[in-house]
């Protein structure tokens, strides 16, 4: 049934990719965003935070508890209910279609486009990038973002269910729009940016030992071991400098954020990136994901 439901969802991501209209997420991010007005403030605490990700996400988890377990626990109806939580949780495809989208004018030429779409992707200023630094930020966040958009709901899934998908989804969401360390958010989105590393911990590993063995196994495990510790996040470090090592290139440096620099460690090892490896990050992602699926189905058949 499990197997059935994870297949089910991503022939559904595949063949309709995100709902471009009326998406779940997209009513849970305005929501988040009244809430946050409601109690963000100078003198918010990280209390404050806590208590607003408890009032965004508690309810719905609630509800989708009660709807796995009381009204769609057995039988086709299951069946459907698991496939469509998961199949909103994940963002494989929109993720391929929004670093595509910065891809094909990089290909034609097009600077000023590409970086107006990775604009809306990423939250480092592009205004002033080059070509080679574009495609480095598009890289790190399809690196990055295989993780959080594919396999931290997968892996919560398998865990949890739908329940566990949902969690996962909202807390990630809460933690790209609060988890923000400047004056507005430092204390606020403390609580949402903690409890994503503690969800995040187990799946970023698996998704950054997956990137290895889907490319340049010796190097992308060299680079995770040297590099990942020297990235502020204990999560995403993993999966970019592993990412990096199996593609065979070098990603990261200094980075503009809201006007002020930021310092950031090189990841991977080789050659820069060029246009051309932003499809070969897509490709890695995809051998990573077929890896998951492989592995999830053996174990399931043999149980």
């Amino acid at each position: 049934m499990l197997m059935i439901q994870i297949f089910i969802a991503f022939i559904l991501d595949k063949v309709l990719g995100e709902p471009q209209k009326n998406h779940p997420l997209v009513f849970f991010g305005n929501f988040a965003n009244k809430i946050e007005a409601a109690r963000n403030s100078q003198q918010a605490t990280r209390v404050d935070g806590t208590l607003a990700l408890l009032i965004c996400v508690l309810p719905i988890v609630a509800i989708i508890y009660q709807l796995q377990f009381k009204f769609f626990d057995s039988g086709i109806s299951s069946l459907l209910f698991g496939a469509t939580v998961l199949y909103i949780t994940i963002g494989w495809q929109s993720l391929f279609e929004h670093t595509s989208a910065i891809m094909k004018p990089l290909q034609e030429g097009n600077l000023a486009e590409a970086k107006q779409n990775l604009a809306m992707i990423v939250s480092r200023d592009t205004e002033q990038l080059n070509e080679q630094e574009v495609v480095s930020a598009t890289i790190e966040t399809l690196l990055e973002n295989g993780n959080d958009a594919i396999f931290g709901a997968l892996f919560w899934f398998v865990i949890l269910g739908p329940v566990g998908a949902i969690l996962y989804r909202l807390v990630n969401t809460l933690d790209a729009m609060w988890g923000y360390k400047n004056d507005r958010f430092l204390s606020f989105g403390w609580a949402a940016a903690r409890l994503d590393d503690v969800l995040n911990w187990i799946p970023a590993r698996l998704c950054a030992y997956s990137y290895a063995l889907a490319g340049n196994y010796q190097l992308a495990m060299q680079c995770w071991k040297t590099q990942a510790p020297q990235w502020k996040s204990p999560n995403a470090g993993p999966v970019m400098s592993a990412g990096a090592g199996a593609l065979s290139i070098s990603i990261g440096g200094d980075a503009v954020y809201h006007g002020e620099k930021e310092s950031k460690p090189t990841l991977g090892a080789g050659d820069l990136p060029s246009p051309k490896h932003i499809k070969e990050a897509q490709l890695l992602i995809n051998k990573a994901l077929f890896i998951w699926l492989a592995v999830l189905t053996i174990a399931f058949l043999i149980v």
